[in-house]
């Protein structure tokens, strides 16, 4: 997948993020997700969502949303709909409907048809899947009413759809963690084909369950983070002493629009998407080229497609999940990029997973909306609980804080399962 024509992408007009929706733990706005970002605060915490030590799991640590009301971004949905949906449906149509407030937009202020939605999401309604088959109702044999849409993976985009009225493009991809990004590539197609005035974009998660732990922890030790002492240092991205991720939930959701409209309306814009590159290597399924010299690659070949030189680039926000072959991945692609440079000269690189654990689906989103608020805020958010450098992972990350920076150009990573690399390049918007 590749966000547009390669010889032809550096000369099409920009898109930029004009809105950031967010519903995530402990973060009901982009404002508070840019305070927990930029200051490296985690919001994981100990697990509440079933009792792992009862079921011999592992694991103690997870990103979750504690408390929701929807009535806040939601306040003209009937009540009698909202029974019918799900807490994750409600939770995706919240940042839908945030993002697009955020950017200063209405509903009705874009035609409808003009108007697309395209989400991200790993797996689905599990949670209510797994309820549904484990503990069937025999009182209601066939479910209750709102049971066909709290089942389907794409009822957040369709029924956020309606409540702001977009006829466009309204879609639900499904791409392990790089369906973030692709969400944002298929908007930016969207956008550049005319097909589209605006798009919103983004993804939302809700994995926090006993079948999904068992999954990761199938794979071996170092894939998920047994910490239990405290919670907000269970994700240690690009450390020694890394232990593996924690799972996050929740839903965050960009809106993007073409410069030019952008601008006639007065919009204020986060940040520029330059372009969007996606390889899947066709190589292992679980793991990853460790040379670095394909994701180099990638990278090299975005940059040729935006016209930007590699010697721009300030910051790489990485995938980071504190696994050790992501983490050793990653600094090797930034070598790889850089062959004459030291270790001390290749750009600043950082992880969120810290704060918000590992997303899966709307991880990609996370970043860019991370990346596109150091941008706009020309600040370089801090990478949390990296206190004892991996040798082989010893550059530059934020470790000691926030940074003020002179911020241009960025580069957002994306990895996932099935062999798939996702970059994503983006500068400010001046």
């Amino acid at each position: 997948m590749d966000s547009g024509d390669s010889s032809i992408a550096g000369r099409q007009e920009p898109v930029v993020v004009t809105g950031i929706g967010t519903v995530l733990p402990g973060t009901r706005n982009a404002r508070e997700f840019w305070d927990h970002i930029s200051t490296g605060t985690s919001q994981i915490s100990p697990l509440k969502r079933f009792d792992s030590t009862a079921l011999g799991l592992p694991v103690h640590a997870a990103a979750q949303i504690e408390e929701f009301d929807h009535r806040h971004d939601l306040p003209e949905l009937p009540d009698g709909h909202a029974g019918k949906y799900s807490r994750e449906i409600l939770i995706a149509m919240s940042a839908i409907a945030q993002a697009l407030r955020d950017a200063g937009l209405r509903r009705g202020d874009v035609p409808p048809e003009r108007l697309g939605i395209v989400q991200s999401s790993s797996r689905g309604p599990l949670e209510w899947w797994r309820s549904a088959m484990h503990a069937p109702d025999p009182a209601v044999p066939y479910g209750d009413s709102g049971a066909m849409f709290r089942g389907l993976a794409g009822c957040p985009a369709t029924m956020a759809a309606i409540h702001v009225q977009a006829q466009g493009l309204v879609t639900t991809i499904s791409s392990a963690c790089v369906g973030g990004h692709h969400a944002i590539g298929l908007a930016l197609r969207e956008l550049r084909s005319g097909s589209a005035d605006v798009v919103l974009a983004g993804g939302h998660e809700f994995p926090i369950l006993p079948e999904v732990v068992r999954c990761y922890l199938a794979l071996g030790d170092g894939v998920l983070s047994p910490e239990r002492e405290d919670p907000r240092r269970a994700v240690r991205p690009y450390d020694r002493d890394r232990s593996g991720f924690a799972m996050g939930e929740g839903a965050v959701t960009l809106c993007l629009e073409r410069e030019s409209s952008a601008r006639a309306r007065g919009a204020r814009a986060y940040a520029r998407i330059l372009g969007h590159r996606a390889l899947n290597e066709a190589a292992h399924g679980t793991s990853m080229d460790l040379t670095g010299k394909v994701t180099a690659g990638v990278m090299s070949r975005l940059l040729e497609d935006v016209d930007r030189d590699r010697d721009r680039v300030g910051y790489i926000c990485g995938h980071g999940t504190a696994t050790r072959y992501n983490d050793l991945a990653e600094s090797r692609a930034l070598r790889a990029l850089y062959p004459e440079r030291e270790d001390a000269e290749l750009p600043p690189h950082g992880s969120n997973k810290p704060i918000y654990g590992h997303t899966f689906g709307m991880a990609g989103t996370i970043n860019v909306a991370a990346t596109s608020l150091m941008l706009h805020h020309q600040r370089l958010a801090r990478t949390a609980n990296l206190v004892n450098p991996d040798p082989e992972c010893d550059t530059d990350h934020v470790a000691d804080g926030p940074r003020d920076a002179d911020l241009e150009l960025a580069l957002s990573m994306s990895f996932a399962f099935g062999s798939q690399t996702s970059l994503m390049a983006l500068e400010r918007a001046s």
